[in-house]
């Protein structure tokens, strides 16, 4: 089982910058992806960004350029910087792990309990 924390989100204004974190625990050295997904009301689930045991690293159409995902191994952390936020990144931000269901293809398994990203204009 792997548990996952996220933890760093709150509310900014447009153009602002955030860093959310998310601390993994358990028994995580099969873990092959690690991701932020996120949801606002009335949407569907996102995959924001993912970041897999290569170091190979995918975005979000609308994320790319603007936000960083990383992950420090010996720590157990995967972080998310997002800078130059936008109204439409405010959602409830997820943290998700799992292993390769198929080349360069993520099943995730275990999920955080979210942290709120606002962003006002």
């Amino acid at each position: 089982q792997v548990q996952l924390v996220e933890s760093g989100g709150g509310s900014v204004q447009a153009g602002g910058s955030l860093r959310l974190s998310c601390a993994a625990s358990g028994d995580t050295y099969y873990t092959d992806c690690m991701s932020w997904f996120r949801q606002a009301p009335g949407n569907d689930r996102e995959e924001v960004a993912t970041i897999d045991s290569d170091g190979d690293t995918t975005y979000a159409d609308g994320v790319k350029g603007r936000f960083t995902i990383s992950q420090d191994k010996a720590a157990n952390t995967v972080s998310l910087q997002m800078n130059s936020l936008k109204p439409e990144d405010a959602a409830m931000y997820f943290c998700a792990a799992g292993g390769f269901l198929a080349w360069k293809k993520c099943d995730f398994g275990y999920w955080g309990q979210g942290t709120q990203v606002t962003v006002s204009s």
